[in-house]
């Protein structure tokens, strides 16, 4: 147990909870949470089994929140503590990693009366609390029947017998709940429910009610392991060695020799060596060698993708046929395994419409059914006579009917399963809200370069006005020295494959959207567009003619200028990505109608845009993509696709903001959702994911209120009796359940959805 914290100043506290795995349980602990004086900002996630929240301990001790979490049935380990140095003696509470958690559930007074429907760490389900609960349950149950055959009174007390072992975790839980504010739990129904029907003389009915319920709860956990093995899953992608490089002396001939060390003790900067047939054991950037990368494990992208000095890599992804030197570009605890894990644990935070309206709904619906369920026991007999064991069965079978079991887990199950379903394939969501905004977007807006095109431009021509061509790729690419602008990339490149060194720059500044300037060999440079060289000086007709024709073609031009002298013109094209048409006419099917916002002149955007068949809007700063898509929003919900740091102010005012293929970190952290792989086609996957996660989700509520409703039909007529009622809760909890798994196995690219 960790120590009080006598600092006044509130710490920022993760707890892993052992056996928080529902959307039920999240509630019970944020509700008690919520009334702590001194506790702020729960966020309680089931999907990763964790509670973050700020906790001043001179108002409330962490001692009594570990304590009132024991007492709900759930063991907290705290992982994490951040807002001050940790005091002395209080090293050894706080768990880094998640190895941690195989230390957790064994203690803390969990025992028998635990919730623990989650898979305990390193056990078999049929090996976990619950399961031997259900067990013992079962086979007393099944034991009084046996000898009921002999002795009917035996039989009856044996069934009593099994129904107060089943029933007490429950009671102690849902008493606990209403201690700490939340009477109207599903374990006060069934709590209620099995004792009413020990009291009107149905023993054996009783004991099948808890029997099926804590089956129920079995195989909702089940469930929920099933769908946060997806995820964790991930964490085995990347190797737990990696060969660093040392080097043995200095010069072009130093020896060199590798050390194995753990791959997660790299560091930033380091050299470490992939062989042929080997996982990446790092986020980084090839610095020698070239080879065939299978990155399907981690972005999904099916075919091998060659790569060679300076392409980055992931970890996780699987070398093909050479070896590779690759630098480490991100800590362990950083790379594109870590985010995605990370981002999938914490998407439970954004709740979408549907997710809040269950759960405010569910609020009211208990204690609504224990309203109703009385009214039904105690009405018919005292105003119309009826019969009170027949009105008082009905009464009790109502209270397990109204159990919101299903309904609670309709969308959450859906949700987390097409989450780890999109992880899987490259296709991160951070959040329901996301995931369910995603399929009803009426535009998408797409940045050009680096989405819509490669985003490798390459020069294609350079057209000289003043000197020889070799002069102004050696004095262009002096100016774009350092820059990692696309177009500077692109020029650079032609030059060093004529074989010309970039020469220093010096005094380097940038006009954003318009210019690059910098001194050359002593000259004052700049290679800007042509709209910023026509600011300076009125182009020639000469240059102006053929700067159109360059740019009728779909290339892009800019000017070699010293001062407003115009010295030569690149002609630079960036190809679209391969996939792109199809994805494009795709959207179009699902009724989606998609622009391209582009700082590019007007007819390289026109150019490209007729190629791709959508609307485009060109020549555009980072604030004019900012009020189109302010404008876009008015006629319904927008989503925006870009890869660069000018794209996150527009990321950010869309309804979703979607980062794509190796985007920068910016537009990661800004974005609502990235796809991983470099095409377009992964647009329309997120698009039909959430389509087919909004499907899934309407038929688990169909399937909830279904069967409730025929079930209280059938018994207010006496067809059904209490068994049967049961299962109309966990019955649909199974249903529920099983259709939201099968997100998990789903394929966007060769689905079909209706828009």
């Amino acid at each position: 147990m960790s120590q009080p914290n006598h600092s006044r100043d509130p710490a920022t506290l993760r707890y892993f909870v052992d056996g928080m795995d529902c959307a039920s349980c999240a509630r019970k602990i944020e509700d008690m949470v919520t009334r702590l004086p001194g506790a702020a900002t729960p966020k309680v996630n089931f999907t990763s089994q964790t509670l973050t929240l700020e906790l001043d301990e001179s108002r409330t001790p962490r001692t009594k929140l570990e304590a009132n979490i024991r007492t709900l049935g759930y063991a907290p380990t705290l992982k994490v503590e951040t807002s001050r140095p940790a005091a002395h003696g209080e090293a050894g509470h706080v768990h880094d990693n998640e190895e941690d958690h195989g230390k957790i559930g064994h203690d803390h007074g969990h025992g028998e009366t635990g919730h623990t429907h989650a898979l305990e760490e390193g056990r078999a389900w049929y090996a976990t609390r619950q399961a031997r609960l259900v067990l013992l349950t079962g086979g007393l149950a099944a034991a009084a029947w046996l000898f009921g055959l002999l002795e009917p009174q035996v039989a009856m007390w044996g069934f009593i017998v099994a129904t107060l072992i089943g029933t007490y975790p429950l009671a102690r839980r849902a008493l606990a709940a209403a201690r700490f504010g939340n009477p109207w739990t599903i374990e006060m129904l069934v709590t209620l429910a099995a004792i009413g029907a020990i009291g009107i003389g149905e023993s054996a009915e009783a004991v099948v009610v808890v029997f099926f319920f804590m089956i129920g709860e079995l195989l909702e956990g089940i469930a929920a392991g099933r769908a946060r093995a997806g995820i964790k899953s991930l964490a085995a992608l990347a190797p737990k060695t990696a060969f660093v490089v040392h080097s043995g002396g200095e010069g072009q001939h130093a020896a060199e020799h590798t050390d194995e060390i753990p791959a997660d003790s790299l560091k930033v900067g380091q050299l470490v060596r992939v062989q042929p047939g080997g996982r990446v054991p790092c986020d980084g950037m090839i610095l020698k060698g070239a080879s065939s990368l299978d990155d399907s494990p981690v972005t999904g992208e099916s075919l091998p993708v060659n790569k060679t000095v300076g392409d980055a890599v992931y970890a996780g992804s699987i070398n093909g046929d050479a070896v590779i030197d690759v630098k480490v570009t991100k800590a362990a605890g950083d790379n594109t395994i870590a985010r995605i894990i990370k981002l999938v644990e914490e998407a439970e935070d954004g709740k979408g419409n549907t997710a809040r309206f269950i759960d405010r709904f569910s609020r009211y619906w208990t204690p609504g059914v224990v309203l109703a369920s009385s009214l039904v026991a105690v009405i018919p007999p005292l105003l119309f006579g009826g019969v009170w064991h027949d009105w008082l069965y009905k009464g009790v079978s109502l209270l397990l009917i109204g159990c919101p079991c299903a309904l609670v887990l309709s969308v959450p199950a859906a949700i987390t399963s097409g989450l780890s379903s999109g992880a899987r394939r490259g296709l991160l969501i951070k959040g329901g809200a996301a995931l369910e905004n995603i399929g009803s977007v009426q535009t998408i807006a797409f940045d050009k370069t680096g989405t819509l095109t490669a985003g490798k431009p390459l020069v294609t021509d350079v057209v000289t006005v003043q000197g020889l061509e070799m002069d102004a790729l050696r004095l262009a690419s002096g100016v774009e020295n350092g820059s990692s602008h696309p177009l500077a990339k692109a020029i650079i490149e032609r030059a060093r494959a004529a074989g010309i060194t970039a020469p220093v720059n010096s005094d380097a500044k940038a006009i954003q959207g318009k210019a690059a300037i910098a001194t050359v060999e002593g000259r004052t440079l700049a290679v800007g567009s042509p709209k910023y060289a026509a600011e300076l000086r009125p182009l020639e007709a000469g240059i102006a003619a053929q700067i159109s024709t360059l740019e009728a073609s779909g290339k892009t031009v800019v000017l070699l200028l010293e001062g407003a002298t115009p010295l030569a013109l690149f002609a630079i094209r960036d190809e679209p990505r391969p996939d792109a048409r199809a994805a494009l006419a795709e959207l179009k099917n699902l009724g989606i109608m998609t622009v391209m916002l582009t700082g590019d002149n007007a007819r390289t955007g026109k150019a490209i845009a007729n190629d791709l068949g959508l609307e485009v809007r060109a020549e555009l700063l980072p604030e004019d993509k900012l009020k189109i898509i302010r404008e876009l929003k008015q006629s319904g919900k927008v989503a925006m696709i870009g890869d660069g740091i000018n794209d996150a102010p527009a990321l950010a005012m869309s309804d979703v903001g979607i980062a794509m293929g190796g985007g920068t970190d910016v537009a990661l952290e800004t974005a609502n959702a990235a796809i991983l792989r470099s095409n377009v086609m992964g647009v329309v996957d997120l698009v039909l994911l959430s389509k087919a996660v909004m499907g899934n989700i309407k038929v688990n509520i169909a399937i909830a209120l279904g069967l409730k409703a025929v079930f209280l039909v059938t018994t207010l007529l006496g067809i059904t009796n209490l068994w049967m009622a049961i299962l109309a809760d966990t019955g649909a909890t199974v249903l529920v359940t099983a259709n939201a798994l099968r997100l998990l196995g789903y394929r966007p690219s060769s689905a079909r959805v209706e828009a």
